[in-house]
């Protein structure tokens, strides 16, 4: 099945661009199940005009149970738990795929370059009003992304890493998060796709520790 252009989403981090004869997984493994989220969030959320270039009539109403999965990719009985509903965050795929690629898959605080232990940060959450959008958006390393959506670090309009005294306070630890605090972050080389300052600004003073 070959997707169109609109419904592209990043390569696996395992993926070798000198892969030529092809390349299976598995959703019992973390790389493929997250592959298999992907692509399910995007497809579920495409036009109908993508959905039938990519071979589906109709958006499946929920892909991560055994119903509702195109024809042909029905799971092996009993490998599965009973299925659940989900609302797709529409465009999620999409915005990872766009951030990592406007931040050159380094993470714009650490200058990290391994691409699993980078994600696509919210500024300000997406059930927060925030939206699917590259100036919503930092590439972040995990653990970075995980203080940050916590409040313990935060980015501010100026384009700074700051780092709470709240990182000390609660773990005793912290030293390399401090080495740093005070710095500029690196920024996409496309204007229009660098932080919103107004995001920026939420973030640092609705979810920021200080």
């Amino acid at each position: 099945m070959f997707l169109p252009p609109s419904l592209w989403i990043a390569p696996p981090g395992d993926w070798q661009p000198t892969t030529v004869v092809g390349k299976t997984y598995d959703t019992e493994t973390p790389v493929g199940l997250d592959l298999w989220q992907w692509l399910s969030t995007a497809l579920a959320a495409a036009a109908p005009a993508d959905r039938a270039a990519a071979g589906l009539a109709e958006a499946p109403a929920a892909w991560t149970g055994i119903e509702n999965v195109p024809p042909g990719w029905e799971p092996t009985e009993g490998r599965y738990g009973t299925p659940v509903l989900f609302r797709p965050r529409l465009g999620q795929g999409a915005f990872r795929l766009a951030v990592t690629g406007a931040y050159r898959r380094r993470c714009a605080i650490s200058g990290e370059r391994v691409l699993p232990a980078l994600e696509a940060a919210h500024i300000r959450p997406f059930a927060e009003g925030g939206d699917h959008a590259v100036p919503n958006g930092l590439l972040l390393r995990r653990d970075i992304h995980g203080l940050y959506d916590r409040g313990y670090v935060t980015v501010l309009p100026d384009g700074v890493f700051e780092v709470s005294r709240r990182v000390r306070e609660d773990f005793e630890n912290g030293r390399e998060y401090y080495a740093l605090h005070g710095r500029p972050i690196a920024l996409p080389g496309n204007p229009l796709e660098r932080p919103d300052p107004a995001a920026l600004e939420w973030h640092a003073s609705e979810r920021y520790r200080g």
